[in-house]
């Protein structure tokens, strides 16, 4: 940790895999509501629904997410470590081992990847995946279920190529081999 603060290295101590904890005293702003501009406005229905138009719900939210996004993105500079897209509204904070498997890696940013929405969806459905070695690997099912075009864009001309490492909180090996193991469809 060169070029840093003892306040700096007594921060990273203190917090340093104890994601939880960071999280519930980090301090990350909301996005801002995305505004639709250009010609493809949605249009908006002329007759308003009848009835209630709010109801209450009791449902589980996801604590720390906004932390988890925050620091997968700085981790990987705001680009999708596949194809190097950095128009947020396109990235996600993708889970290696999925949220619903590990409770103590849900926040753990070694445990994500910033990818694209199409990256994110494929690795989610374990469509891809990454090598030992961080390379792209492209499941056999993505040929027949994606336009050709798409297909050799997206995923064809870059399998086997690897990803564009964040400088820290680096992806770990064991949550890729799980990724590999228990998600991926060869």
């Amino acid at each position: 940790m060169g070029n840093t603060s003892a306040a700096d290295r007594d921060v990273w101590r203190e917090f340093y895999g104890r994601w939880d904890i960071l999280a519930d005293n980090a301090v990350v702003m909301e996005p801002p509501p995305v505004v639709e501009r250009g010609p493809r406005k949605r249009s908006v229905p002329m007759i308003a629904p009848t009835g209630p138009t709010e109801v209450t719900r009791e449902a589980t939210q996801r604590r720390g997410q906004y932390f988890f996004r925050a620091a997968v993105l700085a981790a990987h500079d705001g680009k999708c470590c596949i194809t190097g897209i950095t128009s947020e509204p396109l990235l996600r904070a993708s889970h290696i081992i999925p949220w619903s498997h590990d409770p103590t890696l849900r926040l753990d940013p070694r445990n994500g990847l910033c990818l694209n929405a199409l990256h994110d969806a494929a690795f989610d459905r374990g469509l891809i995946t990454l090598s030992d070695r961080f390379e792209l690997q492209v499941s056999k099912r993505v040929k027949s279920e994606v336009p050709r075009a798409i297909y050799k864009e997206m995923f064809e001309s870059r399998a086997g190529s690897p990803i564009v490492m964040p400088e820290r909180f680096q992806p770990a090996q064991e949550m890729l081999e799980f990724h590999r193991r228990n998600v991926f469809v060869a």
